[in-house]
């Protein structure tokens, strides 16, 4: 293909995400107004459940488990195990 068909080809498509992405995180926005919960160096974070896998099966975590116990550092890696 010639270049400029390209990139017409390209700014359609890159148009026609940015549409569809603000029409579907517009309800998202709707079901939570006050904006997502903003932490201050020194809150205490709130509690949260996940699981991790253990080598053998899917254990529960919380963060209540480890409250005044022992110190817990959250990291988190966006683009970890994808590949990229």
């Amino acid at each position: 293909m010639k270049q400029k068909t390209m990139v017409t080809i390209m700014g359609a498509w890159l148009l026609t995400a940015m549409l569809v992405s603000s029409v579907l995180v517009q309800p998202l926005r709707a079901e939570n107004p006050s904006g997502p919960m903003k932490l201050k160096v020194g809150d205490q974070a709130p509690d949260f459940k996940l699981q991790y896998f253990d080598g053998h099966d899917l254990k529960d975590v919380s963060l209540e488990q480890y409250r005044g116990k022992k110190n817990v550092v959250l990291a988190f890696y966006i683009f970890a195990f994808t590949g990229g």
